[in-house]
C-alpha cells in the first residue's frame, strides 16, 4: 500500500509544479525563432531571441542579380524589418534612400540602402528557386534554405511570444 501511496503523492506534486509553470511570466522581450520545411513540417532550426536580436537574410534577386540583406530585429514576439541593402555590384556604397521608397525600388532594381524601416512580421514562406541562395543567420548559426529543403521548397519563419516552456527547457533541447 506504501508504494500506491507514494506514486499517488508524487503525481500530486507534479501536477501542482505543471500547475505552477503555467503561471509563470514569460519575459516580455523574448522572441521564440522557428524554422520548419513548409512541405514536411520539419523544424529546421528553432531558438529563443532576446529583445534587440538580430536576424539577418541573405539572398541574391534573380531579376537583377544583386545581392539582398534583410535586418530584422526580435522583440516581443515579433521580427520587425529595419533595414535592408541591394548591394552595388561594383562594390561601392549603394546610395540611401527613405523607408518610403523600399516598395518601389525593389521592383525597378538597382543598387539601394534604406535604415528606419519598421514592418513587423510573425509569418514568412519562402520559396527556394535556382539562383536566389537564401540563407539566414541568427546568432552563430547560419541555416542555407536550398541545403534544408532543395530547389522549389519552401521555408516557413515563425516569430512568436514563447511560452514557459521554451523560455526554460527549450534553450536546451532545440537548435
Amino acid at each position: 500500500m506504501r508504494p500506491r501511496r507514494r506514486a499517488l503523492a508524487a503525481c500530486g506534486v507534479l501536477l501542482l509544479v505543471l500547475w505552477l509553470f503555467a503561471w509563470i511570466p514569460v519575459p516580455a522581450g523574448q522572441t521564440w525563432f522557428e524554422l520548419t520545411d513548409a512541405g514536411t513540417g520539419r523544424r529546421i532550426a528553432s531558438q529563443l531571441l532576446p529583445g534587440g536580436e538580430r536576424v539577418v537574410l541573405t539572398w541574391k534577386n534573380s531579376l537583377f542579380g544583386l545581392l539582398v540583406t534583410e535586418v530584422f530585429v526580435a522583440n516581443g514576439g515579433i521580427l520587425t524589418l529595419t533595414a535592408i541593402t541591394f548591394a552595388d555590384p561594383t562594390g561601392g556604397e549603394p546610395p540611401r534612400v527613405t523607408p518610403a521608397d523600399v516598395d518601389d525600388l525593389y521592383q525597378t532594381g538597382g543598387p539601394f540602402k534604406a535604415e528606419g524601416l519598421s514592418r513587423p512580421f510573425s509569418r514568412v514562406v519562402f520559396r527556394v528557386g535556382e539562383i536566389g541562395n537564401p540563407s539566414i543567420g541568427v546568432g552563430k548559426q547560419l541555416v542555407h534554405f536550398a541545403r534544408e529543403v532543395g530547389f522549389g521548397g519552401a521555408v516557413l519563419l515563425v516569430a512568436r511570444r514563447p511560452s514557459v516552456y521554451e523560455c526554460t527547457l527549450g534553450r536546451i533541447l532545440h537548435w
